[in-house]
């Protein structure tokens, strides 16, 4: 197990002057127990049930049962970052506050001393503006910072604000997420960092068995998943020119359901809980791939799976359900060839469990010609002016664009409240 509370003698005085500055915090504990290890939040038992905290309301969160909340970084503007953390307190969450350390894959250099210096220098001040703070649960050094890195000179940065963060703010654990299982990478960071208090992992369809890995590896210490959710486009399977072939809403709940009671239940006892991803929505080569909420705010069926998780009841009205998308009569898996032009029917399958009348909505983008790794920015691909014909329940024809090019169908059917189901196909026109 990574030690608890190795501090260097530099960090002494701050760590006494720490005590009143955090006076009005909970005090978060990993607590080792016959066999596992669990978190305390002044003493009672704390489970994370939490979830990625992207654009979507806070409120609609604590709603469905989660009771934390993680972010990557803290907003710059102090008024932005005290309203989340104020709102989540007032939600009853927790809030694993990320400190955005930049990643080497961006650039930064970790083998200059003074860059590492100031980069260490601005994490401190937000570790002392917010320590104090009654909803802060935990914090998280960095994201991914393994990720198309090689230089172990990072993971030794982690270590030295690990260990201020100690001297600042005895009463919060801290971790930093890894991209991936790697079980040399595990070893590594054990190793080179041991001031950290739980390891986090981020793993997608690669979640399966995942605490037995993580206990081959060597690791017999607390852990918790920080990112988690539907299978990534990195590791799906691709049509002929590599587009990656999306699961529909309805599909990716039932994934979030069995990957979370394999892998992710109380019965795994040095697991302390875990985030899902995302609360909100995110172009990330489509706009849909990981968002539990779409762009217009609509929850999916992924939420209703996460409220069955968090709570161990589905709710009292549920979003639509569908099958796979298809053009005349073909799924993503065909490999969808069209000419300039041609005139095809798109068909989906759906249903409402509620039995509510559903509403269909049709549009072609381009294809993402994306690249970027680790969830950096990216564009949200052009929507193709394109007439769409109805044709009956779940049927439109439409004709192909006139350029050739790679492209993508979307349907978003919804209940006509506040839930939606959806699914893509890519397909591609060629002379």
């Amino acid at each position: 197990m990574i030690a608890r509370r190795r501090r260097t003698t530099a960090f002494t005085a701050l760590a006494v002057l720490s005590t009143l500055a955090t006076a009005g915090a909970a005090e978060v504990r990993v607590v080792e127990t016959t066999g596992g290890h669990r978190l305390e939040v002044d003493g009672t038992p704390f489970r994370i049930r939490g979830a990625g905290l992207g654009d979507g309301p806070m409120a609609r969160l604590a709603g469905r049962g989660a009771n934390a909340v993680r972010t990557w970084r803290i907003p710059a503007d102090p008024g932005e970052a005290r309203a989340l953390l104020d709102e989540a307190e007032r939600l009853g969450l927790k809030v694993a506050l990320g400190l955005d350390m930049v990643p080497p894959r961006r650039g930064f250099d970790y083998g200059d001393p003074a860059t590492v210096a100031a980069q260490q220098a601005r994490l401190g001040e937000q570790v002392r503006r917010w320590r104090g703070h009654p909803a802060l649960l935990m914090w998280v050094v960095g994201n991914e910072l393994n990720l198309h890195n090689e230089d172990p000179a990072v993971w030794d940065a982690v270590e030295t604000v690990a260990s201020m963060i100690h001297a600042l703010d005895p009463d919060h654990p801290v971790t930093t997420t890894l991209a991936g299982f790697d079980e040399a990478l595990i070893g590594e960071v054990k190793a080179r960092v041991p001031s950290l208090d739980l390891l986090a992992v981020q793993l997608y369809g690669d979640l399966g068995g995942f605490p037995a890995r993580l206990r081959a590896a060597g690791w017999d210490g607390p852990y918790v998943v920080t990112e988690w959710g539907p299978t990534g486009h990195w590791e799906s399977p691709l049509t002929a020119w590599g587009a990656p072939i999306e699961d529909t809403a309805t599909r990716k709940a039932e994934l979030l359901l069995g990957r979370h009671a394999m892998n992710l239940g109380p019965d795994h006892a040095s697991g302390l809980g875990d985030f899902v991803f995302l609360w909100g929505d995110k172009q990330e080569r489509t706009p849909t791939w990981y968002g539990l909420l779409l762009p217009d705010g609509k929850a999916t069926p992924a939420v209703d799976a996460m409220e069955r998780i968090w709570t161990g009841r589905w709710p009292s009205r549920r979003a639509p359900a569908t099958g796979p998308l298809r053009i005349d009569g073909q799924d993503a898996h065909a490999n969808i060839t069209l000419v300039p032009g041609q005139e095809v029917v798109a068909s989906i399958a759906a249903s409402d469990p509620d039995g509510d009348p559903l509403r269909h909505a049709w549009r072609v983008m381009q294809e993402s010609e994306a690249t970027s790794v680790g969830g950096d920015p990216e564009a949200t691909p052009r929507i193709l002016d394109l007439a769409f014909e109805p044709m009956g329940a779940g049927e439109v024809r439409f004709a192909a664009p006139t350029g050739p090019g790679h492209y993508r169908l979307f349907v978003e059917i919804d209940d006509g409240s506040d839930r939606a189901a959806y699914a893509n196909l890519p397909f591609r026109v060629v002379d």
